[in-house]
């Protein structure tokens, strides 16, 4: 899968009703539940994160899933988007690559 297809994948639930009521449960002390972004984002977290896809290099996006945190950080820092949200994307995208990977050696 695509970086890409992955970010249009996250992207199909934005401003879900039930995904927001969802959120609410998952919320910390400060509001925030970042972890639930990957099932139902709002509209900026996307924007933010279509923003920093936009600028990663054909390189970056090929191995998007290996990417170190230096790599994440900076191009979160060049996008300007919050750099959690765009590392919690990154490792939800390396995990989906090794759970196909898995799928793919086990078949």
């Amino acid at each position: 899968m695509s970086l890409e297809a992955y970010l249009e994948r996250v992207a199909a639930f934005t401003d879900d009703e039930f995904g927001r009521r969802m959120r609410t449960q998952f919320q910390d002390h400060r509001g925030w539940a970042e972890l639930s972004m990957l099932k139902s984002p709002c509209r900026e977290e996307i924007e933010q994160l279509r923003r920093a896809v936009a600028i990663m290099t054909p390189r970056e996006k090929a191995a998007a899933d290996v990417l170190s945190d230096e790599q994440v950080r900076r191009i979160a820092d060049d996008a300007r988007v919050d750099p959690a949200l765009f590392a919690i994307f990154i490792n939800g995208y390396a995990l989906e690559c090794r759970a196909r990977r898995g799928d793919a050696e086990s078949g």
